[in-house]
């Protein structure tokens, strides 16, 4: 994936000569919260922080159970955190609890269940993904007639997320898991206490600061990073910096073919009336986010924008950046299977696709 990044944002530059702008067409903020996201959640694995919602959690008994706990968290919370966050928090506890339990042949499609979630309940609030929250600043439209106009995709995907999940238990819909709780519940150490409270206290105020869309973001980032430094150094090399960089690649290949003059006539007459079909396409080759930059001044029809962006994800891994960070969390844990990975994520999340793609388009046009 990184490959890729670089590869297409070296040809974008070739495209189009660096300059000044590009540099102001960076989504700094994205990359600059995702650093503070993965740091401190790295700290939290370090401080078993999560131990007391893995207790609960392992207390539930069956399969079914689990998958609709994890899969669900992920569908509500990423409509207030953003569905990469709602990611980064859930997909780690999943492996922990399904490995515990000897249950990883379900680790797969769980996780995809999990992708499909983060993409489809972030989908209803203005600030749920990073596209959402650009379309919703640029478009002027209010808070109220947004989540009106996403809340039909909504409600569908939270039935049909329970009809996957019905499907992968038909043989055993009561199937068991036992979790030794001492193997994933690790006791809080009390001379490690100020370390839980420090990255319980960044974390809060990460998630203000991505909730309140405050322009002070670049002094929160240095002052994360302050304390992470004074307080736990060695936590700041544990960082996936192999993730930020490829999403910045993607950012710089994003903004590079947006300036070009004649990528940008070509596209002033072909995606109006035509945003549907070309932000799912489009997608597939930048990401969601990129897509929605270079899409929004040729735009005609916002609710068309949105419902294939919001789409774009179930179509491959490139299409939402969340999904990226998944497969980057699963390739952490599993080195040298990120194949397999995609090759599940692909078969479940195309399915889930296949159904909504059509219902969404008639929705545009006829309703």
């Amino acid at each position: 994936m990184l490959t890729v990044a670089v590869l297409a944002a070296i040809i974008a530059l070739f495209i189009t000569p660096p300059s000044k702008e590009l540099l102001v067409d960076i989504d700094w903020k994205t990359l600059a919260t995702l650093f503070m996201l993965l740091t401190v959640l790295e700290g939290f694995k370090k401080e078993n922080i999560f131990s007391p919602l893995l207790a609960k959690t392992s207390a539930l008994g069956s399969m079914k159970g689990l998958t609709c706990f994890f899969v669900y968290s992920v569908f509500l919370s990423s409509m207030f955190v953003t569905n990469d966050v709602s990611l980064i928090i859930f997909v780690p506890l999943t492996i922990i609890l399904f490995r515990a339990g000897n249950k990883e042949k379900y680790i797969l499609p769980v996780l995809t269940f999990e992708n499909i979630a983060a993409i489809r309940g972030s989908l209803l609030t203005p600030f749920g993904s990073p596209q959402n929250l650009f379309l919703f600043s640029q478009s002027g439209i209010d808070a109220g007639s947004f989540m009106l106009m996403m809340l039909p995709l909504w409600l569908f995907s939270a039935v049909l997320l329970f009809v996957f999940i019905l499907i992968l238990f038909h043989k055993d819909q009561k199937e068991k898991i036992e979790i030794n709780q001492e193997e994933v519940c690790k006791p809080w150490e009390k001379d490690r206490r100020l370390k839980r409270i420090l990255y319980l206290s960044l974390f809060v105020i990460i998630i203000a600061t991505i909730v309140s869309r405050t322009r002070f973001w670049p002094y929160v980032t240095l002052f994360v990073a302050l304390m992470l430094l004074i307080f736990d150094g060695k936590i700041l090399l544990q960082t996936d910096y192999v993730l930020l960089l490829t999403f910045l690649c993607f950012f710089v290949f994003s903004s590079s073919i947006c300036r070009n003059p004649a990528i940008s006539e070509f596209l002033k007459n072909s995606v109006g009336g035509n945003e549907y079909w070309w932000s799912i396409l489009l997608s597939q080759a930048i990401s969601n986010v990129p897509a929605s930059i270079v899409l929004w001044p040729f735009t005609t029809n916002l609710r068309a924008l949105l419902y294939g962006l919001d789409s774009a994800g179930l179509c491959s891994i490139i299409g939402s950046l969340a999904s990226v960070i998944n497969l980057r969390i699963y390739s952490r844990e599993y080195p040298g299977k990120a194949m397999k990975f995609m090759g599940t994520f692909e078969w479940i999340s195309l399915a889930f696709f296949a159904v909504v793609v059509g219902l969404q388009y008639l929705l545009i046009f006829y309703f």
